[in-house]
C-alpha cells in the first residue's frame, strides 16, 4: 500500500525542461514572489512551525527540482550551476526553503544519482518529477554527532532485504520526506559493527520502510523545516543499497564534501538578501540631516556585507565548475572545509551587520534581520562544526608541508594550487616558519586564516573572468584587513585555561567597602 503524497498533482510531462534556463529561473522567482508576498506573508509564515500545504504545492508546481535531475530521467540535466541558482533563489526569499532544496539536492538526489543501482533510478526520479516527492539524509545519531564513523545504526542481510535498526536525529525534513538515505554499519555474526559505512534508500510510503518519528524538536530557528528523533527499524530491498566506487567511507566523504561545496548556494541568496535589505534601509532611514548610508561606520558594515556577497559569488562560480557529481570529491576535504566554514561565518556576520543597522525594529520576530541571525547560526554547526573543520584545514596543510619538507608557510602556499595567487597579496604576514606542534586553539585560528586565503584565491579567479572589478578590489581589501587581524590573534600567545572550581574568592561583593 502506498500513501498519497500531499504535494502531488496529476502526473504530466513538464514543459519546463525545454525552457532556456534564464526563463526557467525567472518563472521560479515569480512563483516564489506570488506565494510569499501575494497569496501569503513570508514574515508570518516564518514565525510558524511547518509550512501550509498550499505553499509548498505552489512552489513545487514551478518544477524547481527539474534542475537537479538528469535529462534521461525527465530533468533539465543536473547542471551544477543551475542547481546553485535555484537554491540561491529559494534562499533569497527564505533560508529555510533554500535549505530544504539543498537537502533534497545535495544530500539525496546527487548521491542517489551517482551511486544508486540504475534499475531503481527511474522510479525515484519520477517520484520527484511527477509526484512532487522529497528526500533527505539521516547520518547523525544522539551519541555520535561529528563522530559519524562510530555510528551505531546497524544492518544485517537476508537473501531479499537489508534490516536496519538504530536511532537518528536532527535530520532535516523529519516526518516530511518521502525518501531517506540511511547510513548504517554492517553487524558481524559476533555482534561487532564493521568499520565501513553503507547507504540505503528507504521509501517512507512503503510498508516495512516507514521511519517512526519519536519526537519533534522545538528547533530555535528554521521553523519551516521539521527536525526530530527518529527510530529506524526498516527492511530495505537489496537493490536499494548504494554502490560505492571504492569504500563506503569514501562515498560518505564524497557526498559530504559536495554538500559543503554547495552550501554557498544557500549563502548566496541569503547574503544577497542581507545586502539588499541593508542598502534599502540605510538609504531611506535618516538620522539628523542625512541618511544612514552617508555615515562612515555604516559604510564599513555595508562594505563588509558586500564583500561577503563577492566572496560567495566567487565560491559559487568555483563550485559550478568543480563540484558536479562526475568529480570525486572524497580527497578534497581541505577545499570543502574551507568553503563551508568561510561562507557560513559570512552568513552570520552579514545577519549581525543588518541587525545592527536596522536597530530595535530588527528585534521583532516578524522582521527578517532578527530571524536571519537565528536561522543562519546552525549553518556554522551542522555538516561539521566550524571549529572542528578549521582545525582539520590546518592539520591538512601541516601534513602537506611535512610531505613536501617545506616549513615556510608563504613558500608552501605559493606553490599550493588553491592559494598560488592569493598569497602574493599578503606575503608579509605569511613569511615565517610554521610550528608543526600546535595546540588545538591555534589550529583553529590558523584554519581561519588558511580558509580565507583559499577563498581569496577564488575571488581573484572570478575577477580574472570579468566580474565587477570594483567589487573584487573592495572585497580583496576587506579580506586583507581581516587576515591581518586573524594573524595578529594567531601570533598572540594565549594558553589561558578555565578554572573549574572558580567560586573561591571570586564574589565581587566581598571586595567592596561595607
Amino acid at each position: 500500500m502506498e500513501y498519497p503524497n500531499r504535494y502531488a498533482e496529476a502526473a504530466r510531462p513538464s514543459a519546463s525542461v525545454q525552457l532556456p534556463f534564464n526563463q526557467f529561473l525567472q518563472d521560479f522567482r515569480n512563483k516564489l514572489d506570488n506565494v510569499f508576498h501575494q497569496r501569503a506573508d513570508i514574515n508570518q509564515l516564518e514565525t510558524q512551525r511547518g509550512l501550509p500545504t498550499f505553499v509548498m504545492r505552489e512552489i513545487l508546481s514551478a518544477d524547481p527540482f527539474l534542475a537537479f535531475i538528469p535529462k534521461e530521467f525527465g530533468g533539465r540535466g543536473a547542471v551544477e550551476s543551475e542547481g546553485i541558482e535555484i537554491v540561491s533563489a529559494a534562499s533569497y526569499e527564505s533560508l529555510a526553503l533554500g535549505l530544504t532544496f539543498g537537502i533534497n539536492w545535495g544530500l539525496f538526489l546527487q548521491p542517489m544519482n551517482k551511486y544508486a543501482n540504475d534499475e531503481i533510478k527511474q522510479s525515484i526520479f519520477k517520484g520527484f518529477t511527477a509526484d512532487k516527492k522529497m528526500g533527505g539524509l539521516m547520518i547523525t545519531e544522539p551519541d555520535f554527532g561529528s563522530d559519524a564513523l562510530n555510528m551505531q545504526t546497524s544492518f544485517t542481510e537476508t537473501d531479499d532485504y537489508y534490516h536496519l535498526k538504530g536511532t537518528k536525529h536532527w535530520a532535516g525534513l523529519t516526518g516530511t520526506a518521502d525518501y531517506w538515505l540511511l547510513t548504517a554499519r554492517r553487524k558481524a555474526s559476533n555482534g561487532d559493527l564493521m568499520r565501513d559505512i553503507d547507504f540505503f534508500i528507504s521509501d517512507n510510503n512503503k510498508i516495512g520502510q516507514m521511519i517512526q518519528v519519536e519526537e519533534y524538536f522545538e528547533n530555535l530557528g528554521l521553523y519551516m523545516i521539521p527536525y526530530g528523533l527518529n527510530k529506524v527499524d526498516v527492511k530495505i530491498p537489496r537493490l536499494f543499497r548504494l554502490e560505492p566506487k571504492t569504500t563506503g567511507v569514501s562515498m560518505l566523504l564524497d557526498t559530504l564534501h559536495r554538500s559543503r561545496l554547495e552550501i554557498p548556494a544557500m549563502a548566496m541568496g541569503f547574503i544577497k538578501r542581507m545586502l539588499d535589505e541593508a542598502i534599502k534601509h540605510c538609504e531611506t532611514r535618516f538620522v539628523g540631516a542625512k541618511s544612514l548610508f552617508n555615515y562612515d561606520q555604516v559604510q564599513q558594515r555595508l562594505a563588509s556585507i558586500q564583500s561577503a556577497y563577492t566572496i560567495t559569488s566567487a565560491i559559487c562560480a568555483h563550485s559550478s565548475d568543480n563540484a558536479g557529481v562526475e568529480v570525486d570529491l572524497a580527497p578534497q576535504g581541505l577545499k570543502a572545509n574551507s568553503v563551508k566554514t568561510v561562507v557560513t561565518d559570512l552568513m552570520q556576520e552579514a545577519a549581525q551587520h543588518l541587525f545592527q543597522l536596522v536597530g530595535a525594529k530588527a528585534y521583532k520576530q516578524n522582521h527578517i534581520a532578527g530571524r536571519a541571525i537565528v536561522d543562519s547560526r546552525p549553518f556554522q554547526i551542522f555538516e561539521g562544526s566550524n571549529d572542528m573543520l578549521y582545525a582539520q584545514v590546518s592539520e591538512a596543510v601541516l601534513k602537506l608541508m611535512k610531505q613536501t619538507k617545506e616549513s615556510n608557510l608563504f613558500q608552501f602556499l605559493k606553490s599550493y594550487s588553491l592559494t598560488t595567487k592569493s598569497v602574493e597579496h599578503i606575503k608579509e604576514i605569511l613569511n615565517f616558519n610554521l610550528d608543526t606542534q600546535l595546540p588545538q586553539r591555534k589550529l583553529v585560528e590558523l584554519g581561519k586564516v588558511l580558509s580565507r586565503i583559499v577563498s581569496m584565491e577564488m575571488v581573484i579567479d572570478l575577477g580574472l573572468k570579468g566580474f565587477n572589478p570594483e567589487l573584487i578590489a573592495n572585497s580583496l581589501n576587506m579580506m586583507k584587513q581581516e587576515l591581518n587581524n586573524l594573524m595578529t590573534a594567531y601570533s598572540f600567545a594565549n594558553t589561558t585555561l578555565v578554572l573549574a572550581d572558580y567560586k573561591e574568592d571570586s564574589h565581587w561583593g566581598s571586595f567592596v567597602r561595607k
